[in-house]
């Protein structure tokens, strides 16, 4: 079996992430698919995936994967409630973009996730 070291894994993921900041979306999904294989529970690949379809617009499908994957798989994770709200912010929506920022803001385990959500609240 072929195993994937983090380091390998965390160059791919940053591909994926410069491919998504040129616009090359498919690109980005491609390496996102075949990095799952190798770290399915990794919720930076979940934060990605919402990276990717905020990017692309998708400001309700970003919502709607971090709903029903990303913070199924991460319920705690602030960098996917932070994302949320910001997707909710894109979509004009800051009545339903300040629950998730303050609960991301509140968390202290990924401090730039609470400070994006701060900065977000403001």
């Amino acid at each position: 079996m072929f195993e994937l070291e983090s380091n390998e894994a965390r160059l791919l993921l940053n591909i994926a992430l410069m491919a998504i900041g040129r616009n090359r979306f498919q690109s980005a999904e491609t390496i996102l698919v075949a990095l799952e294989r190798f770290r399915p529970g990794d919720v930076a690949l979940d934060c990605a995936r919402a990276v990717l379809l905020m990017s692309a617009r998708n400001f309700a499908g970003a919502v709607d994967y971090i709903d029903r994957v990303g913070l199924v798989k991460h319920p705690d994770s602030a960098m996917l409630l932070a994302f949320k709200g910001m997707a909710y912010l894109r979509m004009d929506r800051p009545d339903k973009a300040e629950e998730p920022l303050k609960l991301a803001a509140n968390q202290t385990d990924d401090p730039a996730a609470a400070q994006l959500a701060r900065d977000l609240l403001k």
